[in-house]
């Protein structure tokens, strides 16, 4: 037994204990003392159960956090307090200081003379608090880990206003601002306040009378949508030409606003308060009446005398009939508003309107037509210069002569494309659309060296060469006219007599209507041809049966019957007119059509002696056989230029033979032009045209798609 004790092992031990740990908690164990080794350490190894809530003491004791945030506007970033090593500290007026305190209750407080308060304020122990930054001083947390701060506080200066150059007006009445603004962090917003000034004004005629009470002008000064706005300058544009202050001095107050809703103010300018400029005499005598009844509603018996003594002979005063018309109705309502009711304001606003819109007749026409738009050009830049304009009027009425005279040549050059060359009938010399605009730089020289003698002397010339200027005629093909060309002599030959027939109606219409009930001197001069426009009444002779045109109760039917005769004439040329089944050609008998309806009208007025209603029908038809006849001279056009390209490219069809910008195509192919892209004397013009031709088309959702993202594309380029 001893020697078998003596042999006897020890039972190998069982590793097998999964079966006992089915869910592996010997390995929790290990993390878990692995985990302590590795966040603590081997000589704390003993205290990891110190860990849990209620064991032990706080790790370090009492500590705070805290921030000073600036405010949004100023684009500075947050300072976190714990990281600020240095003792004073510089922060923008409008702060906000957030701290925390963590630990016991009263182990740490916050000491401050930054914020200002005054009465009930929180505890200085309270865990959480916040203020604003009112002014420089201190700020400090006492207790364990405490720390302070003098803080200096930037100050918030308010934004700064004023003019940086003097006030501009252009001749349709424009007014260009310019100003600079300036602040600490930016300005959001601001307005120019216009008050008047009664002072300054020159209280004689109309202006003698107290004035109405009005509101002041407010107007949003244009800040930069992008970019700094700190400092910039900018230039308002606005037109407050039909203002009753206009041409009136006013106070000008400039107003600028930033994030803290702090407001700078520039005021005490004195400023004239831009109005468009009249240069006909009888147009600026309306703004002048215009003005005196916006002036005070006292005015408006004076006001109606002036308006009466102006128009009593309107013979070589008034260039339109329609004028005339309408400032004898827009008299009279005065006179009803005078007479029978106190005069209310909707009523003078509405004579107001009425008056401003004849003045811009008789100032500006019909400038439908290029000759008579350049007439006008000449006469306005004449007056001008006599009356001492600015430069800049001068410029922009420089600007319109160049654009009317070169309309005028283009319309010249409808009779004979293929020409280039104008002439002079009493020199007997051929002049170029280039030493034309040669002139008008040379004008426009001498005018800005103050030379007005020589430049007036220049404008004569200018002016009596237009005159006796006139296409020169290829004397080739001076053959037989065609079609066309016989269909606008035609039409124009109906121009003449529906234009002498207007005549003829406005002489009755002044019998019809003469002062005080009767057949005055208007209707007198009326039924002798001497009405505005109205020579054609003598030229007419008698109509018919030896009747004078006014002459008893058959006036209207002899005028209605010569009605019915020129609306015959137009429906026989309109079923004759060359061109059928093209746009051209389409548009101009659309355009007769509507001069046909008009006659009609207007006959229908005349056997009523309705002869203000008959002129209103007859100036429809004179404007529809005007669109008429430009209708067709560009059909004309059309086909001439398809006839020239057609012996060049030898094919009828020319559009193809064009880029998208209407210039013909190179020799060498299809795509391309052999052309100068920057040719002609107006290129930056055309280049703003087209500019704005494709800002206009891109704002129009209704286009396709493709088409508005191409025009999108345009834009974003240029």
């Amino acid at each position: 037994m001893a020697e078998r004790a003596a042999a006897a092992k020890a039972v190998k031990p069982n590793m097998r204990i999964a079966a006992l740990d089915p869910f592996a908690l010997r390995y929790m164990a290990v993390l878990a003392f692995a985990m302590a080794l590795i966040f603590g350490s081997v000589l704390r190894v003993a205290t990891v159960a110190e860990l849990a809530p209620g064991q032990g003491s706080y790790a370090g004791g009492p500590t705070w956090e805290g921030w000073i945030e600036p405010p949004a506007y100023t684009g500075k970033p947050s300072i976190y307090l714990a990281d600020i090593k240095s003792e004073s500290l510089t922060v923008p007026a409008g702060s906000f200081v957030t701290l925390r305190l963590y630990g016991e209750v009263g182990d740490l407080t916050v000491a401050e003379t930054i914020s200002g308060r005054i009465g009930e304020v929180e505890s200085a122990a309270e865990p959480s608090q916040g203020f604003d930054i009112t002014q420089s001083g201190e700020l400090a947390i006492a207790g364990p880990n405490g720390q302070s701060w003098t803080i200096e506080v930037t100050p918030d200066t308010p934004p700064t206003i004023e003019l940086s150059g003097e006030l501009e007006r252009r001749v349709g009445g424009d007014m260009r601002l310019p100003f600079a603004a300036k602040d600490d962090y930016g300005i959001i917003s601001g307005r120019a306040e216009l008050s008047l000034d009664l002072a300054a004004v020159e209280r004689r005629y109309g202006l003698t009378v107290e004035p109405e009470p009005r509101e002041t002008i407010l107007l949003d000064l244009p800040i930069p949508l992008s970019g700094d706005r700190r400092e910039f300058e900018e230039t308002l544009i606005e037109n407050l030409a039909q203002h009753p202050w206009a041409g009136l001095p006013l106070k000008l107050s400039l107003f600028a606003e930033d994030a803290a809703e702090q407001i700078g103010i520039n005021s005490g300018e004195t400023v004239i308060l831009p109005g468009r400029r009249f240069f006909d005499p009888l147009a600026a005598a309306l703004i002048e009446q215009r003005r005196d009844l916006l002036w005070s509603r006292k005015n408006g018996e004076r006001v109606v005398q002036i308006l009466r003594a102006a128009s009593h002979r309107p013979d070589g005063l008034f260039r339109s009939n329609t004028a005339y018309l309408k400032l004898r109705f827009a008299i009279r309502q005065l006179e009803i508003g005078q007479e029978y009711t106190d005069l209310s304001e909707n009523k003078r606003d509405e004579v107001a309107q009425a008056l401003w819109d004849i003045a811009l007749l008789i100032e500006d026409g019909n400038l439908s037509d290029a000759r008579e738009r350049l007439r006008r050009a000449q006469e306005r830049l004449e007056q001008a210069m006599q009356d001492g304009a600015t430069d800049d009027e001068i410029a922009e009425l420089m600007e319109d002569l160049r654009q009317a005279m070169q309309d005028y040549m283009q319309q010249l050059a409808q009779q004979d494309p293929q020409s280039n060359e104008f002439a002079d009938n009493q020199n007997t010399q051929e002049i170029t659309s280039d030493q034309l605009q040669e002139m008008l730089d040379r004008l426009q020289e001498l005018m800005e060296q103050g030379r007005m003698a020589e430049a007036q002397e220049l404008m004569d010339q200018l002016r009596q060469m237009m005159e006796n200027m006139q296409m020169a005629q290829n004397q080739q093909g001076q053959g037989e006219q065609n079609p066309g060309q016989q269909a606008m002599e035609g039409l124009a030959d109906t121009l003449r007599q529906q234009q002498g027939l207007n005549d003829d109606t406005f002489s009755d219409l002044q019998d019809q209507f003469g002062e005080d009930g009767q057949q005055g001197q208007e209707g007198q001069q009326g039924q002798q041809g001497q009405g505005p426009q109205g020579q054609g009444r003598q030229g007419q002779g008698q109509m018919g049966q030896g009747q004078q045109p006014g002459e008893g109760d058959d006036a209207g039917q002899g005028l209605a019957n010569r009605q019915q005769a020129l609306r015959d004439l137009l429906n026989e040329q309109a079923g004759n007119l060359p061109g059928a089944g093209t746009p051209g050609g389409d548009a101009a008998g659309e355009a007769l059509g509507r001069a046909g309806r008009a006659m009609e009208d207007a006959e229908g007025a005349l056997r009523q002696e309705d002869f203000a209603g008959a002129l209103d029908k007859q100036a429809e038809a004179l404007e529809a056989l005007r669109d008429g006849m430009r209708g067709l001279a560009q059909e004309m056009e059309r086909q001439q230029q398809q006839g020239r390209q057609g012996e060049a490219f030898g094919r009828a069809d020319t559009e193809n033979n064009r880029d998208p910008l209407g210039r013909d195509t190179g020799s060498s192919g299809q795509v391309g032009t052999d052309e100068q892209l920057m040719q002609g004397e107006d290129v930056y013009r055309r280049a703003q045209d087209l500019l704005d031709e494709i800002r206009r088309r891109s704002s129009q959702p209704d286009r396709p798609e493709l088409e508005l993202d191409y025009l999108k594309r345009l834009l974003d380029r240029f």
